[in-house]
Parts: structure tokens; C-alpha cells; sequence
């Protein structure tokens, strides 16, 4: 494999902050032209899991509806300049009591460049970013077996419901000792909390 980069950025401008807290973002962490292959990278992953023209109907989507994107955490991997894999998060809420979260998804990688690590890179990265900027818990449906090694534990096990998904799909992490203390209840659009000044980090 050729050299590999990670990009994106770090932290928020405060002014993107200040967006983001008022429900509407315009800097979401874009790098160039690879960013624009990105939806057709994630098009290519969701066909080669056969999830084809309803790939767009899993429940999971409906969280990403309308919503901006977590700035600073939708990165993409470089190997020789070339786009080879990208994830992205987005911000929800949790509960009756509306905890911030994040909501990870897609993760995707080039088939040219499967089996070299690159998507473990974009986790331990993106993970890594989502800690430094105080978010305090992740949410995922994927494969247990995949990212159960990333720190990743069934939600069902902390009260923690998605509607529709199936709940053995439903993944957890906390981002800080004690960050999924007291957080249960069902997955809620982040669009929902529009209008109110966020209290904590999401």
C-alpha cells in the first residue's frame, strides 16, 4: 500500500459551533475534491452489501435526514492521493431526557484497498477526534463481530432503543468514563432539539 493519510479537521471554529448549536452548520469538515466522491464511495459500499435502491429505507438513514453532518468528524483516507475509504457521523438524541449523541455511519472502503486496515484507521481516528471535542457517546448499527473490538457493546444492554433497527444491530460507545451513565430511552432525530440551546457537548 502507498502512503495513507487521514483528513479532516480536528476542532470547530467557534463560529461553527455557534451554528451547530443553532441547527444549522455550513463548514462540515469537506476537503477538496475527493469530497465530492464520497457519496458515490458510500453508493458503491451499500451496493456491494446488496442493500441496493432500499439502502436509503434503513432505519438508520432516517437519523441522517436534514441533518448536518458532526463537524470535524466526517473524515476521509488517503492513500497516494487517491479517495480509498471515509466515515462520517451525525449528531441525535437519546431519550425522554434528549441526551447528545452521536450517530456513526456510513463507514466505508475502496474494494481496491480492503483488508489493509484502512477502515480500523478511520474508527481509531475518528474516535480519537469525536473524545477531543467532548462528545460523550457513539451509536452505531453495524456488525457486532466488526466493532465489538473498537470498544463498541450491544445498546439493548443499557435501555438503549432505535425504533425499527433490530436491536442486536445497535452498538454503543462511550467517549469519557461515565458517559453512558443515566442514558437510555429511544433513538430521536436530532432535528428535534432545534430552537434550544444545547446544555452539553452532542
Amino acid at each position: 500500500m502507498g502512503r495513507l493519510s487521514v483528513r479532516g479537521r480536528a476542532r470547530r471554529s467557534s463560529r461553527e459551533q455557534d451554528l451547530d448549536r443553532a441547527g444549522r452548520q455550513d463548514g462540515d469538515a469537506r476537503d477538496g475534491r475527493e469530497d465530492e466522491q464520497v457519496p458515490r464511495l458510500h453508493a458503491d459500499h451499500d451496493r456491494a452489501r446488496q442493500y441496493g435502491a432500499d439502502r436509503r429505507r434503513k432505519r438508520s438513514y432516517f437519523f441522517r435526514r436534514g441533518v448536518p453532518r458532526a463537524a470535524g468528524l466526517c473524515l476521509v483516507a488517503l492513500v497516494d492521493g487517491k479517495l480509498a475509504g471515509s466515515i462520517r457521523y451525525w449528531p441525535i438524541v437519546i431519550g425522554e431526557e434528549r441526551q447528545p449523541a452521536l450517530l456513526l455511519g456510513p463507514l466505508a472502503v475502496d474494494p481496491d484497498y480492503r483488508n489493509l486496515g484502512i477502515g480500523t484507521r478511520l474508527m481509531q481516528e475518528s474516535l480519537i477526534r469525536a473524545a477531543a471535542l467532548d462528545h460523550r457517546v457513539v451509536l452505531l448499527v453495524g456488525d457486532p463481530g466488526f466493532y465489538e473490538r473498537f470498544g463498541f457493546t450491544p445498546a439493548i444492554a443499557r435501555g438503549i432503543v432505535m425504533p425499527g433497527e433490530s436491536p442486536q444491530r445497535l452498538m454503543c460507545r462511550a467517549l469519557v468514563r461515565g458517559g453512558l451513565d443515566g442514558v437510555s430511552g429511544d433513538v430521536q432525530p436530532w432535528r428535534s432539539l432545534r430552537g434550544r440551546r444545547l446544555t452539553q457537548a452532542a
